[in-house]
């Protein structure tokens, strides 16, 4: 019983983070993260989307804890906050990746 009540809380405490993922833009963001740290500017670039909108998405998935920013001189740089989570997205694009 206590095996349920313990994986019932890891249910409750991931499934926050793959509704964030289902939006096919954060995902999208999130696979380029998951190479390395890049800019607002370079993200959009990569993702063709405007700067409001990937900033609004980074913003959320920074509130939610997904995401990390440092300060590099006049520049933002974004990274994935937790190995697991970068290792679940290369493994997404692996399995995927058809």
């Amino acid at each position: 019983m206590q095996d349920i009540a313990k994986a019932k809380k890891r249910c409750a405490r991931v499934a926050p983070m793959l509704k964030t993922l289902a939006h096919p833009q954060r995902l999208f963001l999130l696979c380029r993260l998951a190479r390395g740290e890049a800019t607002v500017s370079e993200l959009r670039e990569a993702s063709d989307a405007s700067q409001s909108l990937i900033s609004q998405h980074l913003t959320r998935m920074r509130r939610e804890g997904l995401l990390q920013s440092r300060r590099s001189g006049n520049f933002v740089l974004y990274r994935i906050a937790d190995p697991k989570l970068s290792a679940l997205i290369k493994n997404m694009e692996k399995i995927f990746n058809e």
